[in-house]
């Protein structure tokens, strides 16, 4: 590393608009790494394994943490700071691969996600879900329009539905909400939907595209306690929700409540109508989890 990598870092930074007091906590870290050179030997080495697939994503995040005690620093910050200095190969791979510039951009914007997250969370600017990025570092998940999608396998049993069949191992698509703060209403989901067909050359391959999606925004019990005019109920409306599981913890509550998720249902914060429905949904016994959604996407309309 160098002061010119230095440089890179601040302007990547600038270019997905990281908060100006986090930039300043990354270079400030960065120029400890930087002059220490058993450290930043470790930094360089995991770098160049990790991007190069000769040691394991999650080996190498383990060995930076292990720095953060020796150094004073949050392993959240420092796999952060550590992603940051891998995205100069993750750039070069994505040219290797012909893939648009401007969807490498669209994909590392979420680093700028989690790490909000994490400061509203955890008071740290960095991130508490470095094995989340995993997806991103090794271009298995990319960023199309509101959404972001993945290749994955159906693990459920057979789908039947207007003549349409999944079985369990075909393949499909598992789709995330990034914590954007964007809208997701209809039209910026169904232009994200079209670009992920167009993206996986589904018309080439039987015109359809099978999304699923893992999570709490399709639990059954929102239907209960949100108010018909929520943009939640009405993204739940485009799946074919096949099942609902209960978890006696809400495990998502740091996605509605910030720092505040530990907190007894009754001392949480109900400043927003969604933070207020949850909380009362919660303070009464209610119990929320995830739901497991299907959507089949023809490359105009959903058909299923």
């Amino acid at each position: 590393m160098s002061a010119e990598f230095i440089n890179y870092i601040q302007d990547f930074m600038n270019r997905i608009e990281l908060p100006t007091e986090a930039k300043d906590e990354f270079i400030r870290v960065e120029k400890i790494i930087l002059s220490n050179k058993v450290i930043s030997g470790i930094f360089i080495k995991n770098k160049y394994l990790m991007m190069n697939e000769l040691i394991g994503y999650n080996e190498a995040m383990d060995a930076i943490g292990r720095l953060g005690e020796s150094l004073g620093i949050p392993a959240y910050t420092l796999h952060f700071v550590f992603l940051l200095n891998c995205t100069d190969i993750l750039f070069e791979n994505y040219r290797k691969k012909h893939l648009d510039e401007q969807l490498f951009w669209d994909t590392m914007r979420d680093l700028r996600h989690k790490l909000i997250e994490c400061h509203e969370v955890k008071g740290v600017w960095g991130t508490f879900v470095a094995h989340w990025f995993e997806g991103f570092f090794k271009m298995k998940r990319f960023t199309l329009g509101r959404f972001q999608y993945e290749e994955a396998v159906f693990k459920c049993d057979t789908y039947k539905k207007n003549g349409i069949v999944l079985s369990e191992g075909d393949k499909v698509y598992s789709f995330h909400i990034p914590a954007s703060g964007e809208k997701f209403d209809r039209r910026a989901r169904i232009e994200s939907y079209r670009k992920a067909y167009d993206f996986y050359g589904c018309k080439d391959k039987g015109g359809l595209l099978y999304l699923i999606c893992i999570s709490w925004l399709m639990h059954k019990e929102l239907r209960n306690i949100l108010p018909p005019t929520s943009n939640i109920l009405d993204f739940m409306n485009d799946f074919d929700i096949i099942s609902s599981e209960d978890h006696e913890v809400f495990k998502d509550g740091w996605r509605v409540f910030g720092k505040y998720h530990n907190l007894p249902p009754e001392q949480l914060p109900k400043d927003t109508s969604l933070r207020k429905a949850i909380a009362e949904h919660l303070a009464s016994g209610g119990k929320l989890g995830t739901g497991y959604g299907v959507i089949v996407f023809d490359g105009d309309k959903i058909i299923n």
